[in-house]
């Protein structure tokens, strides 16, 4: 959700957070703002609405230099304490005007915390609950603090004020801080949210997204739940919130700025559809060993841990939950394990039946999905075995996790998943593969031959996507649907639902998927002349009666006058009687089907909005990384 970047070097603060800000639109935000330390002053800016806002406000001061420093920080806020207001937006400062703060998250106990401050004389002016954080600041600073418990802990003096202030924080959230009087140091915090070191030379950053600094260096170190880091322009130095020294993995993002930009593409989206042949090669690269044995990235689990499971939970949630579904066909196919796919949102309510012999795949695009994450703790304190599928190295949940397999897809700007899905179903039928071998239910000639047959799907997604012009043009015929319908049948259902999804979010209408099957049990009364239905057909060649009974479902919905828009592989003559339309894709493996049957729904979506005038990266009441719950 919200988009952090803070900085001490240097070059010029103002410059290098409004540069951040701009990398980190893609998350969703509604306001934004700056704070820049120099000259013995703070000085800060803030705007609701967009960042061309807040740009012009900075455009229409007099001074050649509106905020002169060289440390400073930059936020993008999703309103969730407060409407998106100039008053709401951050940074947040204390009663002094010497102190600002930042904030991703929630602070769930700030109205007992907001009361003790006003009954203490101090007025806060915004509705958010980050502002009084600012103001607990000002009374640390200004008390005579107990020593930290650690006297070897080299600390800054707003670092330890800022470790005691979070002892009294609940929630989940990111602060970093900056103070009129110590231009030298940005600190910050977290604890269930994400935060990341970017190491350059001479300069540190801060930042929610390594895309805010990866154009400065590509160096970064992960910051550890519960603690607190204050960059400098000689390095950082990490404490837990007790004040103990902590020392963090490093590592080197292996994408540049490049990769972050639209590339002659007018937007995100559409590039990254098309870089979905790359992102799925990326995904599959190097999985088998020289033996053939499938290799997970990181994996802190034995084969013997993988062989006692007896049950498998996916937890996950919007694009990454319909991955789930998928993963569910063809893990219990491939393993004859009992899988159940969870709303990671609903997990731990329900009181699951977790132990040692359950393994919990958690997958996420970023890492950070708060919902997601307390999923993997709930399953983590039961001492079930966690398996994570992510796209951003370094993250919060592959470090929760106890193996963790990468997605490799590069950056996704778009706010709509579409090749992180495609890589995270990739990933998830590489983790069935992977169960099935060690489990010893596959031999290891079966397992590298499902292999082989995957990473031949990246040049069937080319063709796809070179033969999408079709799709296209019916999208701007259905400019004006109210509505549209999904259908699908095994793994075409999960894809069905994928493909209401992005209709959703993209074009703001009404869209539905569901089980062909389930038609008849009540959503055939939505049925109406000239309704859009577009039906998910599987393989003629797969699974008995499968395909002759959505060819009825086809026919059930045409005599009631939808209008039917078909995805069938090459070669279906026999959903043509009943086709208004035929969209056609590769053969395939069925349970390989989603990686080509999904790209058609991405870009019926993707230009149905578009012929709306609608903006695909960023749509609206949409963050790409939701970090509250």
């Amino acid at each position: 959700m919200c988009g952090i970047i803070g900085y001490v070097g240097d070059q010029s603060a103002l410059d290098i957070s409004l540069q951040g800000l701009r990398r980190l639109e893609y998350r969703g935000y509604d306001s934004s703002g700056i704070a820049v330390v120099g000259a013995g002053e703070l000085r800060t800016a803030r705007r609701a609405g967009k960042l061309a806002n807040l740009e012009k406000l900075l455009a229409e001061n007099p001074e050649p230099d509106p905020m002169p420093g060289t440390t400073g920080m930059g936020h993008t806020r999703w309103a969730t304490h407060g409407g998106p207001t100039d008053v709401n937006a951050h940074p947040h400062i204390d009663c002094t005007g010497a102190i600002a703060v930042i904030h991703n998250g929630i602070i769930e106990n700030f109205a007992l915390l907001r009361a003790e401050l006003e009954a203490g004389g101090h007025e806060l002016a915004s509705e958010t609950d980050t502002e009084v954080v600012a103001h607990l600041l000002e009374v640390e600073l200004a008390g005579d603090p107990d020593p930290d418990p650690d006297p070897a802990a080299v600390s800054h003096p707003l670092a330890a004020a800022l470790r005691r202030v979070c002892r009294r924080l609940a929630g989940a959230f990111t602060l970093v801080v900056v103070h009129r009087d110590f231009p030298e140091v940005v600190v910050g915090a977290r604890r269930n949210s994400p935060l990341v070191v970017g190491l350059g030379e001479g300069e540190s950053f801060l930042a929610s997204d390594v895309s805010a600094f990866i154009a400065h260096t590509r160096e970064a170190m992960e910051i550890g739940q519960d603690q607190v880091v204050e960059a400098r322009r000689d390095g950082v130095i990490v404490t837990d919130f007790e004040g103990r020294p902590v020392q963090n993995r490093r590592y080197h993002v292996d994408w540049d700025a490049s990769a972050a930009e639209k590339g002659g593409y007018p937007y995100f989206m559409l590039k990254e559809i098309n870089e979905q042949p790359t992102a799925l090669a990326d995904t599959l690269r190097g999985r088998l060993s020289p033996q053939g044995a499938i290799v997970l990235d990181e994996e802190r689990l034995s084969a013997q841990d993988f062989r006692d499971v007896d049950k498998v939970f996916i937890v996950a949630c919007g694009t990454a939950y319909h991955a789930g579904l998928i993963a569910k066909y063809a893990i219990e196919h491939w393993t004859r394990l009992p899988c159940e796919v969870e709303m990671a949102s609903e997990f731990r309510y329900r009181d699951p039946v977790l132990d040692r012999s359950t393994l919990v795949i958690a997958i996420s695009q970023s890492g950070e999905t708060l919902d997601t994450l307390m999923a993997v703790k709930h399953a983590r304190e039961q001492k079930a075995r966690v398996l994570a599928i992510c796209n951003t190295n370094g993250s919060t949940i592959p470090r929760e996790s106890d193996a963790v397999l990468y997605t490799h897809c590069g950056p996704e700007v778009g706010v709509a998943s579409t090749k992180t899905f495609l890589g995270q179903v990739a990933a998830c039928l590489l983790v069935g593969l992977y169960l099935a071998q060690v489990r010893g239910v596959l031999y290891g000639d079966e397992v590298a031959a499902y292999v082989e047959r995957l990473q031949r799907m990246p040049e069937l997604v080319e063709r796809t996507l070179g033969r999408l012009e079709p799709i296209r043009e019916l999208a701007r015929e259905l400019v004006d649907a109210k509505a549209v319908l999904f259908l699908g049948r095994h793994v075409g259902y999960p894809v069905a639902l994928e493909g209401a999804l992005k209709l959703k979010e993209l074009a703001y209408m009404h869209a539905e998927g569901f089980p062909a099957g389930e038609l008849k049990h009540g959503p055939i009364a939505l049925i109406e002349p000239g309704l859009p239905v577009l039906v998910v057909v599987p393989s003629p060649r797969g699974r008995a009666n499968l395909h002759d009974k959505i060819v009825s479902n086809i026919q059930e919905v045409r005599a009631r006058g939808a209008r039917t828009i078909v995805i069938a592989e090459d070669g279906d003559v026999a959903v043509e009687p009943y086709a208004d339309h035929v969209i056609r894709v590769p053969e395939t493996t069925s349970l390989f089907a989603p990686l080509v049957t999904t790209l058609p729904l991405q870009v019926f979506a993707c230009e149905l909005a578009l012929a709306r005038g609608l903006d695909v990266d960023q749509p609206r009441n949409l963050a790409k990384s939701v970090t509250v719950e």
